[in-house]
């Protein structure tokens, strides 16, 4: 989402949230995150799961130095080990292997599935090995840059809406999406601003006993 976008998208928000005009406040607007379409995107969001963010860019710094070009014909022809020597537990190193083949052999169509709304798009991406709803909405939040996505299962996401709106326990993934329908249809930036606000949350210092 282009700068200028996504600022437009912060002053819509805080004029339809206060508790979103509260975290911009306290933790000032967060930059946008790109990443690039297509299998490296795809590839790197299969990295990222259920990982930390630290370890993610350790083991994706690792694939990058290792293999290049990565390109799916590249990747496609690696063994199981090669991967597993960057880091990736079997189970990554399987879905990235079977990603790159399914699109070098043409079994998949990226750029049809690119060309669909949201929600097909989702369901397109769910049919690929390793992509679940969290991974395919999060492809198309930071790679197809579409404004109205909301990643509702992301734990960072639920946390910090809890905080910002008082609540007494952390949402699921149903009631967060029904607080972020206030936010539409600039949900994306709304996700984005809850995951700069979760990481002003615990960059503060405990309270003093």
């Amino acid at each position: 989402m282009a700068a200028a976008r996504l600022s437009q998208a912060f002053d819509y928000l805080a004029a339809a949230d206060a508790d979103l005009a509260r975290a911009l406040a306290a933790a000032g607007p967060p930059s946008a995150r790109i990443r690039p379409r297509g299998f490296h995107g795809l590839a790197r969001i299969i990295v990222a799961q259920q990982v930390s963010a630290a370890a993610a860019a350790t083991m994706w710094s690792r694939v990058e130095a290792t293999i290049a070009p990565f390109e799916p014909q590249a990747v496609a022809a690696l063994s199981h080990e090669a991967l597993r020597g960057c880091g990736l537990s079997r189970q990554k190193a399987a879905y990235v292997l079977a990603l790159a083949a399914d699109i070098h052999e043409g079994r998949i169509a990226l750029d049809k599935i690119h060309r669909m709304p949201d929600a097909e798009a989702i369901a397109a991406l769910m049919t690929l090995k390793g992509i679940g709803q969290w991974s395919a909405e999060i492809y198309l939040l930071f790679a197809l840059r579409r404004p109205d996505v909301m990643p509702a299962g992301d734990l960072a996401l639920q946390v910090a809406a809890q905080q910002l709106k008082g609540l007494r326990r952390r949402p699921d993934p149903a009631r967060l999406m029904r607080v972020a329908e206030a936010w539409r249809p600039h949900r994306s930036a709304a996700a984005l601003l809850l995951w700069h606000y979760y990481g002003h949350l615990k960059s503060r210092p405990p309270p003093a006993p």
